[in-house]
């Protein structure tokens, strides 16, 4: 079952965020929470985004500009081991002689 949050649970559950930081986050599209009438619904998974960009802007002092980059890039990287791992469950369900030539291939690569 999935568990939701509202504004406020947000801002005690994350000590370190501040009500302004979550407006922020949320303009600047770092955190998508869902809308529902005119308030927004926060998932654990928007929790543990806020706690990075917390540890992110306070403790390596990243300003927006920055934090931006800096998560692009960790959601490139997170893509891209979901699609590795993607790519490694279809290769196990081929047969043997398959995965072995592509074994061989990625090896002669």
């Amino acid at each position: 079952m999935t568990e939701h949050f509202s504004e406020d649970e947000v801002v005690t559950t994350v000590t370190r965020l501040t009500r302004s930081q979550l407006v922020s986050f949320i303009k600047g599209g770092f955190v998508k929470p869902q809308q529902e009438e005119d308030r927004y619904v926060f998932r654990r998974i928007d929790i543990a985004r806020l706690e990075l960009l917390c540890d992110l802007s306070h403790d390596l002092e990243l300003d927006e500009t920055v934090l931006g980059v800096v998560i692009s890039l960790l959601d490139q990287l997170h893509e891209a081991r979901q699609d590795l791992s993607m790519m490694t469950r279809a290769i196990d369900i081929l047969p043997a002689e398959v995965r072995a030539d592509i074994e061989a291939a990625l090896k002669r690569s």
